[in-house]
């Protein structure tokens, strides 16, 4: 008879523990729900401007990103022409600008190769002359088209028309 008692108040002690455990965390669930409720009625307005920042952020950074965005799309479309008069014409005219350059043949050669990025090195073997030869004709093209730099004479000379 004993053993059956005991385990009645060993049940009915954990029964007791747990409906203690469960009336604790229910205060304490209470208090916590309670000083949550405070808390938002003490600082409510500072949580709702930081709420309204943090739209008013995330709103800034979408529209700066739209607003940068390129407008403009870029489409090339290709296509042939059939030109003869307009080609004669560019042909004269080219003729007439180095003829007004004064630049000899030899130098717009050096100045063509200058324009697809090649060194004085590798004109001066395309062209089978010496190096010498090739800084002498790119000082006196850097001359003649009033340039301080190769890729300045380079430029002068895209915008002239005498190389393409």
């Amino acid at each position: 008879m004993a053993i059956p008692l005991f385990r009645y108040l060993q049940t009915h002690r954990h029964r007791t523990l747990v409906a203690y455990g469960f009336a604790l965390a229910a205060l304490l669930l209470g208090m916590k729900w309670l000083e949550y409720r405070f808390l938002l009625v003490q600082h409510s307005f500072e949580l709702y401007a930081g709420l309204i920042a943090l739209v008013f952020t995330a709103l800034g950074i979408w529209l700066a990103g739209k607003l940068t965005a390129p407008k403009i799309r870029t489409v090339i479309i290709e296509k042939e022409i059939q030109a003869t008069i307009q080609d004669d014409f560019a042909e004269s005219m080219r003729a007439e600008e180095i003829s007004r350059t004064g630049l000899s043949k030899r130098e717009l050669d050096v100045l063509e190769q200058m324009a697809q990025g090649l060194s004085n090195q590798e004109i001066a073997e395309k062209l089978h002359v010496s190096l010498n030869t090739i800084k002498t004709h790119t000082a006196r093209i850097l001359e003649k088209l009033e340039a301080s730099r190769r890729t300045q004479a380079v430029d002068i000379a895209r915008k002239r028309g005498i190389i393409s």
